[in-house]
């Protein structure tokens, strides 16, 4: 092992003796479930070890609080597609309902495109929606947005093209 390989791994056992209880309390207050606040504790380390950490941090609880949010974020946002899904489900009678395995691959499908969507600008992504979701005109989408009909039509250029380019 090299010399950087034996600091980093000194940097990340320091950093989880140090911080994890403390981590762990940070999460559970928000999840209000300990064990999801383990869960959720247990990934913020892992994406830590994962990404190459810098090992010279000032502040290692604001540091490991970025991290655990942006997972928490992206799992509450996960859990809403989720509870939108089921809840859609609902509408449909029993025998169109799809499969255990089924649901599982829609809403991973679901869960990914979320993922890709959200790498576009704002204002690309809502262009696009508005069109595939909402139906809306061009017209209407730039009253909305505020831009020229035109520009929509560059967003949703821009948005197709991403989708495309994508491996999902």
């Amino acid at each position: 092992m090299t010399s950087k390989g034996l600091s980093d791994n000194l940097f990340i056992s320091q950093l989880y003796t140090e911080h994890h209880d403390w981590l762990l309390k940070w999460i559970e207050r928000k999840v209000s479930c300990r064990l999801q606040a383990e869960d959720h504790a247990h990934d913020t380390f892992l994406r830590v070890i994962t990404s190459d950490p810098p090992t010279d941090l000032r502040e290692p609880r604001a540091f490991l609080v970025i991290v655990a949010k942006r997972l928490l974020l992206n799992h509450w946002r996960h859990s809403a597609i989720e509870q939108a899904y089921l809840e859609s489900l609902g509408a449909y009678s029993e025998a169109v309902t799809p499969s255990l395995e089924e649901n599982a691959i829609i809403l991973t499908t679901l869960q990914e495109i979320d993922d890709l969507l959200r790498q576009l600008p704002e204002k690309v992504r809502k262009a696009f929606l508005m069109v595939q979701l909402d139906g809306l005109t061009h017209v209407e989408i730039a009253q909305k947005l505020g831009v020229s009909d035109r520009m929509v039509k560059k967003y949703v250029a821009r948005a197709m093209l991403h989708c495309l380019s994508a491996n999902l």
